[in-house]
């Protein structure tokens, strides 16, 4: 199981999800930045705007993916 923060992973807080894979750990903070959508959270609604606008070119947007997999894939592991 590893853990990154919501800011960690190009959001606006220091909530922290815990996965065991990448992937999991992106569907944590997909629910967690819908809920803050839905509340109109103004630091993360910001965030979202940014990464909307990373969206618009699919190579930086696959190398913020492939940048931030890496650091997932580098954290220790916590028993």
């Amino acid at each position: 199981m590893k853990t990154m923060t919501c800011k960690q992973l190009g959001g606006a807080c220091e909530k922290e999800f815990n996965a065991n894979t990448f992937d999991e750990i992106g569907e944590l903070s997909k629910v967690h930045a819908m809920e803050m959508f839905q509340r109109g959270d103004k630091p993360h609604l910001k965030a979202m705007n940014e990464m909307s606008e990373l969206m618009k070119s699919p190579n930086a947007m696959n190398a913020w993916f492939n940048k931030k997999r890496k650091e997932f894939d580098t954290l220790q592991d916590e028993q």
